[in-house]
């Protein structure tokens, strides 16, 4: 047939540009390696809530895939080992509260397989936010007071809890115990979700944690929180006082969520996540979404500011453990 030849031709080009136009573009992104954030804690959690939404901007503000590894256990231990054992490319980080090296090194110390200055680079701080302490709603008391008093009505009723054990909420709560002269024994849970289905559901009176759930849930009705555990109040929700402004000397600043590196991370690395972290957390509607959905404030924090407020917190929480007599299992 004449033209049978352009007719093939033609249409075999045809059929070739029709799969160029449904092939999938690729992206700059899918040709730069995958940066892996280990996270320690469970899923739904305040943490976990504040990493994924991190690595979701720091996808887009450094062009390549960034993605969280779950290796939740033991206080957020089992992350930290999984750092200290990564290669050192720049690849691998942790985000984690800063509960995690702290209070796991003060309360393990010698169990522990790695030292924080030895197998860890700071990279930057993220956030900060205060701690708080919510009664059930079913309750009836509307402040630190009235929960003491409540306390000492009730003896053998009166607990509180803490998404695990030897981390900072516990610490809170055993100090104010002592503050306030109540017996009140601490029921550990694994991880926030499951302690605050049962504050809801009122098998636990009290609970100490993040504010994002506490705070969600005082909007319902269903809780009440009593006082958070800041220097001053919070600019999160201004209305709630602090524990020491209620007449009880507890206090151990803000929490505050960071990322690390392992040891010996090239410096230029660690510098370019830096840099992504800084300007993500200048965003304004990144700072709106932070603030309002979340319950914490953005607060970018270099490395050398990291290292001083971990040894500040090293210092003030030592003799406090210490004293408290606790033994972890």
């Amino acid at each position: 047939m004449p033209h049978s030849g352009f007719s093939r031709l033609s249409r075999r080009h045809l059929l070739l540009s029709g799969s160029a136009l449904l092939a999938p573009a690729m992206s700059p992104a899918q040709d730069k390696p995958t940066i892996r954030i280990l996270m320690g804690l469970p899923p739904g959690g305040g943490t976990d809530s504040i990493a994924r939404y991190i690595a979701d901007k720091l996808r887009e503000q450094l062009g390549q895939p960034v993605i969280i590894e779950s290796r939740v256990g033991v206080g957020g231990r089992l992350a930290a080992d999984a750092l200290m054992g990564a290669n050192p490319d720049g690849l691998t980080y942790m985000i984690a509260p800063n509960a995690t090296p702290t209070f796991q090194t003060l309360v393990f110390g010698p169990q522990l397989k790695w030292n924080i200055w030895r197998d860890f680079a700071p990279v930057a701080g993220l956030v900060s936010y205060p701690l708080g302490m919510a009664v059930n709603a079913d309750l009836g008391v509307k402040n630190v007071k009235e929960f003491v008093q409540w306390a000492k009505a009730n003896p053998g009723k009166a607990s509180f809890g803490t998404p695990g054990t030897g981390g900072q909420n516990h610490f809170l709560g055993v100090q104010f115990a002592k503050v306030a002269g109540i017996e009140l024994p601490m029921t550990p849970y694994k991880g926030t979700p499951p302690m605050i289905t049962d504050l809801l559901g009122g098998h636990v009176p009290s609970g100490i944690s993040l504010m994002d759930e506490l705070i969600k849930h005082q909007k319902s009705g269903k809780l009440r929180v009593i006082g958070i555990f800041s220097d001053k109040r919070s600019e999160l929700m201004p209305e709630i006082a602090t524990f020491a402004e209620q007449g009880f000397a507890v206090s151990s600043g803000d929490g505050w969520t960071a990322m690390w590196a392992p040891a010996k991370t090239p410096p230029a690395e660690i510098a370019r996540v830096q840099q992504a972290l800084q300007k993500i957390l200048l965003n304004p509607q990144v700072k709106d979404y932070l603030m309002t959905r979340l319950s914490v404030v953005p607060h970018y924090r270099n490395a050398e500011e990291m290292a001083k407020a971990q040894r500040y917190e090293l210092a003030t929480w030592e003799p406090i453990i210490k004293t408290s007599g606790f033994k972890p299992e």
